[in-house]
């Protein structure tokens, strides 16, 4: 089985941060309305001279500081399994793929089934030097991601992979 170009952790990584950062700031903005209220409420009614002199910035900061340093690890974890976790290989069949941190998705896609190869490379895989590359199939409808999306190769490989491809499928079409 083959592994992605590390620069796929970079793409994880970034995914880490949407996945654990929004949620974080919409649960934010939703409370931090009425915590506030309750919070000057608390200090304003408070008897213990300590907790009066808090100031209100420096917990709203340090809760923040807290917050972007969880995303951060968390967002590293994730990058680092998903990279270790995600594996591809070329059979004489077709592709097959094997992916997942906590739930393992096994894919297989015969060459009999590929339409379309197609070569993508974003900003971050241009800096990074790899592409990634989308098997399209028949009967899969999907309209977000292509049944075959490996994420990552070098940019050489990816070319050797569509021609890899393209010669199987090729030849598979004109045998019938």
């Amino acid at each position: 089985m083959n592994k992605l170009h590390p620069g796929a952790k970079w793409q994880f990584r970034i995914g880490g941060y949407f996945m654990f950062g929004i949620p974080g700031i919409v649960l934010c903005i939703a409370m931090i309305a009425p915590s506030m209220g309750i919070l000057f409420s608390l200090m304003e009614d408070s008897n213990i001279p300590e907790f009066s002199n808090i100031p209100i910035a420096a917990i709203a900061t340090l809760s923040i500081i807290i917050y972007i340093i969880f995303v951060i690890v968390a967002s590293e974890i994730y990058a680092q399994m998903s990279y270790n976790r995600w594996f591809y290989e070329f059979t004489k069949d077709g592709l097959r793929l094997e992916r997942g941190i906590i739930w393992k998705k096994y894919s297989n896609v015969p060459y009999e089934r590929i339409q379309n190869i197609d070569i993508n490379r974003g900003i971050i895989a241009r800096m990074l030097g790899f592409s990634s590359i989308m098997i399209q199939t028949a009967g899969y409808s999907a309209q977000t991601q292509a049944e075959g999306h490996i994420p990552a190769v070098e940019m050489k490989e990816a070319e050797k992979i569509r021609s890899l491809i393209m010669k199987k499928i090729t030849g598979k079409r004109k045998t019938k």
